[in-house]
């Protein structure tokens, strides 16, 4: 079975601008958007479609255009896939203090109602 690290190695190659897939290389945050869009779609038919074999497959899909996406930013020194986990593991710790603090919560309406007011409040706070 293959590790996160060895997927960060295949993207990378696939990448490379030297032995790299030449559709790879050429790839850029505008030109995969059509490819995020139709992955995302084809999570949702499996989903509807109660179709775990093809939900697993076409979230591996997904997970590929994360990657490719953070290995063009790394590239391009904007951010990479551990930026993009630190973000992600940062905000869900912060918006689930009842989960990760003290702050008690009985529903999911309360969750909810916490999550939209936490995530206005860090809104405002970004440039």
């Amino acid at each position: 079975m293959y590790t996160f690290e060895e997927l960060k190695g295949i993207i990378a190659k696939l990448r490379d601008p030297e032995k790299g897939c030449p559709w790879d290389r050429e790839q850029t945050f505008e030109s995969l958007k059509q490819y995020l869009d139709n992955e995302s779609r084809e999570v949702m038919e499996a989903v509807d479609h109660k179709d775990m074999e093809n939900l697993c497959e076409e979230l591996g899909d997904v997970l590929f255009q994360v990657m490719i996406y953070s290995q063009i930013g790394e590239e391009k020194g904007l951010f990479t896939i551990d930026d993009v986990i630190d973000g992600i593991c940062r905000k869900m710790v912060y918006r689930h203090p009842h989960v990760f603090g003290d702050l008690k919560l009985d529903s999911a309406e309360e969750c909810n109602a916490l999550w939209q007011e936490l995530k206005k409040s860090e809104k405002g706070k970004k440039p």
